[in-house]
């Protein structure tokens, strides 16, 4: 049931340096049959749903919760388009901290600003003034004058710790008028490790079906270095070891 008991083979020139002659070959799992089987999932949408990925979960204990057998991890993998499961896969929410330390190199270069959100801005009209959630810097502003539709004089600022209001001026910048959150390097690294965390996995129903189309897409067709259905040969190559 493994993902490369799913995979053919290929017949590739010996590596090693024991080998009796340069017609040496050996058998392997031919990995780079994945492209053609991405192919195939991106046209299948309507069998999968959405998953959220939780704290310590992982391919194989997500396969055990959705189809009973953690040996389906990689179809979870798979579905979920997952090519590096180390950087794609979400962090445990201890693990960012260490992560990110290894990655600023001090707590000083982690709690650094790194960028502004936004918050939403609405004038008395409700209006939107500014949206929510862009990316901006320090020296961000907008014009308050330029942004008025009628006579309004206040504006509110629309946040998750609570709305507040704003009196009508000239312009409103990130550090004196609050139009923006801070964001710094480690909660970036939090936010980024969220976005991992929903992906697409397949609907129970159509496993059995799933599985007998892999071993079909994967499988070889005819070419020159046909053998059969589950495996192939390279060109004679010359190898040369460091």
């Amino acid at each position: 049931m493994g993902y490369f008991n799913q995979l053919p083979n290929i017949v590739y020139q010996s590596p090693l340096s024991h080998k009796n002659s340069s017609s040496d070959y050996i058998v392997i799992k031919n990995i780079f049959r994945r492209t053609k089987l991405a192919d195939y999932i991106g046209s299948a949408s309507a069998a999968f749903d959405k998953f959220v990925i939780g704290d310590g979960d992982r391919p194989d204990t997500v396969a055990e919760t959705l189809y009973g057998d953690s040996r389906l991890d990689y179809v979870v993998i798979l579905v979920a388009g997952i090519v590096n499961i180390n950087h794609q896969w979400p962090l445990q929410d201890y693990q960012i901290y260490d992560y990110a330390l290894d990655k600023y190199g001090s707590e000083t270069e982690m709690n650094k600003i790194k960028y502004y959100k936004t918050f939403e801005i609405r004038d008395e009209q409700n209006h939107q003034i500014l949206p929510p959630n862009l990316i901006v810097d320090s020296n961000f502003k907008i014009d308050g004058t330029s942004h008025k539709f009628s006579n309004s004089t206040r504006y509110t600022v629309i946040s998750q710790g609570g709305n507040r209001q704003l009196d009508d001026k000239d312009e409103f910048t990130v550090l004196t008028d609050g139009i923006a959150a801070s964001v710094t390097n480690l909660e970036y690294e939090y936010d980024e490790n969220e976005k991992k965390r929903e992906i697409d996995v397949l609907k129970g129903g159509y496993l059995n079906l799933f599985i007998n189309d892999l071993r079909s897409v994967v499988r070889y067709e005819r070419s020159s270095s046909y053998i059969d259905s589950n495996l192939a040969i390279t060109e004679n190559t010359e190898i040369v070891n460091p």
